[in-house]
């Protein structure tokens, strides 16, 4: 039952909104994420030397914050994810990630610059920020805004907590016959000793350790995909043939082929980045700074980084490697991918990365739930949901997740609609806040 609801969630009607959306915003917004990427980046990496006034010490720092928010984005669906792309939707489906990301550009920059125009501190002190800011004060709708922070906070324990932590375990006990329950207690405990000692141990974890796991896995891809460069031409011909149904033999288009291909490239795009979900307003919501537009160009950044840099350095790894031909199931096509790299240590090695990458997915949507929390309750809620928050990744390691995966295809849904409705009804307040040139 269950997961016939998500399905009809995530029907067509939810990718046409999510699209439609994301071409009436990149309109809006005159096309910046195809022409505005030398500002962008001096505006964004620039900005790391510059210290900003009157900083929140308590808060995220600017760095911090990129790195949580590509943290949240960035996990096992980049690496395992994209190979069970291509698995259902071949080659082809890798295209339709990269048009699902230049128009989730748009949304994630619409989010971020509401997010903070809308931000407001209520009387009894609690800073509402996020979706909910431009829900409740944008849109005028308490109602709309507690929905989406309950399913914010229900996609959090999710697809943010419990499937991540089943990836784990799931990955300690192929690679290293780890018994379920002893993963458990380590996620669970290690999870426990990082959240609760508050923000800024968190975000001194993650701007340690997620870029120096992405630079790890994203230098292993480029090494494999400079050994089988001679099959790079035939990768992108691939791609760019299968995303609109060329049949290989015979030349013709398969509308199955084409069907297929986009269906299974947007919602793998989507899932990857999280743009319209509003994930990325929570965590910047967290940050020191309230340069909205500044804001707005890092969540450009990480979808960047995560869509356009690591899913397609992933896919090229698998088809330049043939990998796709020489196993039926992801974790063994990954592993296929980067044995020329890693050798008989590839299972192993491969096991360690995508674990640590979905650790840290695990604290990134932390701090998104607790955003969540924050609206509905307080800060008296904050440490019992870092508890639960904890409790939920030990039992997400020992469970069996299929009833969890659907719950969270359905909370995820559930937050899209009321966000996306905001953006529409709210998107002509987000062009007038362009960067100059």
């Amino acid at each position: 039952m269950l997961e016939t609801i998500a399905s009809y969630i995530w029907s067509a009607g939810l990718l046409v909104l999510l699209l439609g959306t994301g071409v009436f915003l990149t309109i809006r917004l005159r096309f910046l994420q195809f022409r505005g990427w030398r500002t962008i980046l001096k505006r964004t990496f620039g900005s790391l030397k510059e210290k900003p006034a009157g900083e929140n010490r308590t808060a995220l720092t600017q760095f911090q914050t990129f790195s949580t928010a590509l943290a949240a984005a960035m996990g096992t669906g980049n690496i395992i994810g994209v190979a069970a792309a291509l698995c259902i939707g071949g080659p082809g489906a890798v295209f339709w990630m990269w048009f699902s990301a230049l128009l989730g550009m748009a949304l994630t920059y619409s989010e971020n610059v509401l997010a903070l125009r809308y931000a407001r501190t209520l009387p009894d002190g609690r800073r509402v920020s996020g979706p909910m800011a431009y829900l409740r004060f944008g849109l005028h709708s308490r109602v709309l805004a507690a929905f989406y922070a309950v399913c914010c906070v229900a996609a959090s324990l999710g697809m943010g907590n419990m499937t991540q932590s089943s990836a784990i375990s799931t990955l300690a006990r192929q690679a290293f016959s780890l018994p379920p329950l002893w993963t458990a207690v380590g996620v669970a405990v290690l999870l426990g000793i990082i959240l609760l000692r508050g923000t800024s141990c968190t975000g001194k974890v993650i701007q340690w350790l997620m870029p120096l796991l992405s630079a790890v896995y994203l230098l292993a891809a480029l090494g494999v995909i400079v050994t089988h460069h001679d099959a790079l031409p035939g990768a992108f011909r691939d791609i760019f043939c299968g995303a609109f149904g060329i049949r290989a033999v015979g030349g013709g288009i398969s509308g199955a082929v084409l069907k297929q291909a986009v269906q299974t490239g947007l919602r793998h795009g989507i899932f990857s980045n999280e743009a319209g979900l509003g994930s990325s307003a929570l965590v910047h919501a967290g940050g020191s700074s309230e340069d909205a537009a500044l804001q707005g160009m890092w969540s450009m950044v990480e979808v960047a980084l995560d869509t356009l840099v690591c899913c397609t350095l992933t896919a090229l790894a698998i088809l330049t490697s043939g990998a796709l031909t020489q196993a039926d199931h992801a974790g063994a096509i990954i592993t296929a991918a980067f044995s020329g790299i890693f050798g008989s240590a590839a299972p192993e090695v491969m096991a360690i990365l995508t674990a640590l990458f979905a650790f840290c997915t695990l604290i990134g949507w932390c701090c998104c739930g607790e955003q969540a929390v924050r609206y509905l309750g307080g800060e008296r809620l904050r440490l019992p949901y870092r508890l639960l928050f904890c409790l939920c990744a030990g039992i997400g390691a020992v469970v069996s997740l299929r009833s969890v995966w659907a719950l969270s295809d359905i909370a995820n849904g559930l937050m899209a609609i009321p966000n996306l409705l905001g953006l529409v009804l709210l998107g002509w307040r987000v062009s007038d806040r362009l960067p100059e040139k």
